[in-house]
């Protein structure tokens, strides 16, 4: 196979990072992936996947450290900045664990990127950048136009929304001002298999309606994402030269009750939520520029059914 290049994919260990890495070492990259510990188990995964051997780079890497990003990045063609945290439960102090590696993170990436010369960077936002918006028109289905609002945010306590928000708003102006090619994609919640040996927050999302029971649940509305279709946008973004801006990656939206009740069918063993609390439904996004540009997605079933048997085997789930 001939190389197309080097690029850098940031936290590559993680969950959305190990299937992009996945993804380029199967069509012909160097992958150069940043990851805190490349000796750590956590990230053994990566070290067994097909073409790692000779073609997967590990650096020790910290967002908030911009010479080990220049050390990572040097030579590279291209950068996927997927590394953000992602908390799954409340955070202490929001400034320092979520929006400065946010902000500041993406920032120093964007800086070396610069330095480095690199052609094209490809930064993972989220919806959550798109949705806090109080002033979007009620039932108007939310594409690039609409952003979080910022304050409203902050007023909320939406610290992950706000952390996103900044970020990608700041590497768009930063392409603005420095002549960076940059690409932005938003991805809903991102469930699908797992690759890494540890829990992600998206995943423990799915893996909780199967088996704490709960009494009750908000039948709230979930937009989801095959999180090999986010790797497939994302290369696309990058391969693609008429790509520009951001983009929404979207697939399917489904309230609470329906994704429960298709869970049941397809595995009627599980302990799943016993009732449901009506809430307002608002959330509807479009993923049409993305489609336009040639992205394509899986069944939902297919998410799950992968999702699940994933879970299975990582012994994370009982067979049952």
């Amino acid at each position: 196979m001939a190389e197309k290049g080097r690029v850098c994919v940031t936290g590559a260990g993680g969950y959305l990072g190990s299937w992009v890495v996945k993804l380029l070492l199967s069509r012909g990259y160097i992958v150069h992936g940043t990851v805190r510990e490349p000796g750590d188990e956590k990230n053994s995964h990566l070290k067994k996947l097909e073409h790692a051997a000779q073609d997967l780079h590990l650096f020790k890497a910290d967002l908030l450290d911009y010479q080990s990003l220049c050390a990572a990045i040097a030579g590279c063609k291209g950068v996927f900045h997927v590394a953000s945290p992602v908390p799954s439960g409340t955070v202490p102090n929001p400034e320092v664990e979520l929006i400065e590696p946010a902000v500041t993170g993406t920032h120093n990436v964007l800086k070396a990127c610069s330095a480095e010369k690199v052609h094209k960077v490809i930064v993972v936002s989220s919806v959550s950048a798109v949705s806090m918006n109080p002033n979007w028109p009620k039932n108007q289905v939310m594409d690039e136009m609409c952003w979080s609002d910022k304050e409203y945010c902050r007023e909320t306590k939406n610290f992950y929304c706000l952390s996103k928000t900044l970020a990608e708003s700041q590497a768009l102006e930063y392409a603005k001002n420095n002549g960076l090619n940059i690409v932005t994609v938003c991805p809903s919640l991102i469930l699908g298999p797992i690759l890494q040996p540890t829990m992600n927050a998206s995943s423990l999302i799915l893996i909780k309606l199967l088996k704490e029971g709960y009494e009750s649940l908000e039948n709230k509305v979930h937009v989801i994402v095959d999180v090999r279709d986010v790797a497939e946008a994302l290369l696309l973004a990058y391969e693609k030269p008429e790509a520009e801006g951001r983009y929404i990656c979207a697939s399917h939206t489904i309230r609470a009750k329906d994704l429960i009740e298709k869970l049941r069918s397809m595995y009627p063993n599980y302990n799943y939520p016993k009732n449901f609390k009506e809430v307002m439904a608002e959330e509807n996004y479009s993923s049409e520029k993305l489609q336009k540009l040639g992205w394509k997605y899986r069944s939902l079933e297919e998410s799950l059914s992968d999702s699940v048997r994933s879970y299975q085997e990582a012994g994370i789930l009982d067979k049952n």
